[in-house]
């Protein structure tokens, strides 16, 4: 049996212990076969070598955060203690602290993971316009609306709009019980939840009682001129030629805007054409306009997901030379 002490002077023992030891008993639940004690400042760790070595990389983790952080939340703490070493480093360590454009509620940074999310970053402080095409799960929203909450907390603007077609999958509005706000809800839960991780509640409910922040479906942008404002138009796949020429439009003075969309995922329905392809098109060559692809090598959720996209993307290719050689 092997014993190991690791000293908690650099950060607030409280905090890492958690009230009345909760988090402390999620760290001895994780190794069971170790027996860990705490006395003061310090843990003592006995057992076999290698569950000490795995257990002292994870608390590590869990010090160099709360020493840049300070608060850890209990489930932060947990999938520190879960996660594998390069999914933890990713999501909590940050290699280099330059690159994080926003910190979550509970310390967790949010920031560009992948290549493409960090042109997509580069492409928007250097135009005013970005769009983002790809794929479900890369990231697109995602990085929009950390580049529009960093945009609002360094007061580069004042306010973030954030809209998306209420169209999904051919249904009605109209069908969907409750008022015209429970109506449309479900269709910006994405940006909510997005925003969920970036903002404190209470700070984001003020932020939406004065508009500082607006989430509002794409037909309520028409008439309207926006200065001073973070733009995002969201599964702009599902908007037809004249509604992304009218968003385009709205942009005013000291405005950035990101059009994020998968041409892949048309709901429109079938007698209307998505109006994504034709801007991406002609668009192409226009100074202050940048065009970022992101693919399946961008995908940062579920690893099952990169291996779905692929099998669609090999199947469409399929029906695609099919259909020609017919």
């Amino acid at each position: 049996m092997t014993e190991t002490i690791i000293n908690l002077d650099t950060v607030n023992p409280i905090e890492f212990f958690g009230v009345n030891n909760s988090k402390f008993d999620i760290l001895k639940k994780k190794f069971p076969l170790l027996k860990i004690l705490s006395r003061g400042t310090q843990i003592k760790l006995s057992g076999a070598p290698e569950q000490i070595d795995l257990a002292k990389e994870k608390i590590t983790l869990i010090i160099q955060y709360m020493e840049r952080n300070g608060h850890l939340s209990e489930n932060y703490f947990e999938q520190i203690l879960g996660g594998d070493d390069a999914e933890v480093i990713d999501n909590f360590v940050d290699k280099n602290p330059n690159e994080v454009l926003v910190f979550g509620p509970n310390g967790k940074t949010v920031r560009a993971r992948t290549a493409n999310q960090k042109k997509m970053v580069t492409a928007a402080d250097k135009n005013d316009i970005v769009f983002a095409i790809g794929p479900a799960g890369t990231g697109k929203t995602y990085t929009a609306v950390a580049l529009a909450v960093r945009a609002l907390k360094n007061k580069v603007v004042k306010k973030i709009i954030l809209t998306r077609p209420a169209v999904e999958a051919g249904e009605s509005l109209g069908f969907l019980p409750g008022d015209l706000k429970e109506k449309i809800d479900p269709y910006l839960r994405p940006l909510y939840d997005a925003l969920d991780d970036m903002i404190p509640a209470d700070k984001l409910g003020y932020y939406m009682s004065t508009r500082t922040i607006e989430i509002a479906p794409l037909a309520y942008m028409r008439g309207r001129t926006l200065d001073n404002a973070f733009i995002i138009l969201d599964e702009s796949q599902n908007a037809n030629d004249l509604q992304i020429k009218m968003f385009l439009t709205r942009i005013g003075s000291n405005a950035k805007a990101i059009i994020t969309g998968d041409p892949t995922q048309v709901d429109l329905p079938r007698n209307q054409r998505s109006g994504l392809e034709k801007a991406v098109r002609i668009l192409q060559n226009i100074e202050g306009i940048a065009h970022i692809e992101l693919d399946e090598e961008d995908v940062v959720r579920h690893k099952l997901v990169k291996a779905i996209i692929k099998a669609y993307d090999k199947e469409r290719e399929n029906e695609t030379e099919n259909s020609y050689h017919r």
